[in-house]
């Protein structure tokens, strides 16, 4: 037997005991998706920074976790409870709807669902296109409206209040489905006359089209909503302030859900644990990766908004900080 042919096999052993001795390293890293909605939208770019803060620590923990999105609160939940995302965004309203078994949930509640933390408020935004001379949201009966994807909380939330007001779909002359990223461009090329959506501020959505085409924020005040924020343990009045957008000079008031961020009883506690913690132990800096952050308190989102029992997971680290008991 030569002294090369030794020398191979012996590295070849070694390559193969190295490999062996890495691989469990490889499979320990775990990968986790948060579930958000439009490209364009608040929750996309808050599911990234909750990302960039756990991805900052993975080499402590061995979580990678990445953003995916999609058709928004109803779709993550729906998929959360498939199995197929481990974090969503969602609509406090859908939450409460997820565990209570009403609305879009009054086949079933879904009782495996856990909160993990609220994040910003979201007022539903009512847009106009300037040519199109609305001053009320009463004024688009028999306009063309673009009433939300069906999947997105903006649409449960639209249906909630039409019913409210006693309208139906057909009092539009076109009720449009289009998705969050779509409505600006359709407002702007005047194949809309207004849309409907529950985001947080300042939104580029919200920004694009009040900047190309001068498009104008309608209040949502009257009866019926006073009725529902009243009844509705998920609703709140909101103020829209003067000037966040371009040509909208005044107040824009209205009512709104918050966003909040879910998981599966089934999600394991210590990622739930880590994503938490990731976020929370880098709270100034997640306050900064985006405007509607800004202003949010870490003891309100640990309990506004949440009506889905809190993932033992978060609880955890919330105990650990003294934040619930």
């Amino acid at each position: 037997m030569s002294r090369a042919f030794v020398l191979k096999t012996l590295a070849a052993a070694a390559a193969v005991s190295g490999a062996l001795v890495s691989a469990p390293v490889v499979a320990q890293q775990k990968f986790v998706t948060i579930g958000t909605g439009g490209v364009t939208g608040v929750y996309y770019a808050a599911g990234g920074a909750i990302c960039r803060l756990v991805n900052k620590d993975r080499a402590k923990h061995g979580i990678r976790c990445s953003v995916e999105s999609t058709g928004g609160s109803v779709f993550n939940v729906n998929t959360i409870k498939a199995g197929e995302l481990d974090f969503g965004f969602t609509q406090s309203d859908v939450q409460y709807n997820a565990v209570k078994g009403l609305n879009q949930y009054k086949e079933g509640a879904y009782g495996d669902l856990r909160a993990v933390f609220a994040v910003h408020p979201e007022p539903f935004t009512v847009v106009a296109r300037k040519e199109a001379n609305i001053t009320k949201f009463d004024d688009f009966k028999g306009k063309r409206f673009n009433v939300g994807n069906p999947g997105s909380g903006t649409r449960s939330s639209m249906e909630e209040m039409l019913a409210g007001m006693g309208w139906k779909l057909n009092d539009f002359s076109l009720a449009s489905e289009l998705k969050a990223d779509e409505h600006g461009p359709a407002l702007c090329d005047g194949k809309i006359d207004g849309f409907f959506y529950g985001v947080g501020h300042p939104s580029a959505n919200i920004q694009d089209p009040t900047t190309s085409c001068g498009a104008k924020l309608v209040s949502l005040t009257g009866p019926v909503i006073d009725k529902l924020v009243a009844e509705k343990p998920y609703y709140a009045k909101v103020t829209i302030p003067a000037g966040l957008y371009p040509n909208n000079p005044q107040a824009t008031q209205t009512y709104g859900v918050l966003a909040t961020v879910v998981a599966s009883s089934k999600t394991p506690a210590e990622t739930v644990y880590q994503v938490t913690k990731a976020l929370f132990d880098n709270f100034d800096e997640f306050k900064k990766l985006h405007p509607a952050l800004a202003n949010l308190n870490p003891q309100n989102m640990v309990k506004d908004g949440l009506s889905a029992p809190l993932h033992e997971g978060a609880a955890r680290y919330y105990k650990e900080k003294g934040w619930i008991k």
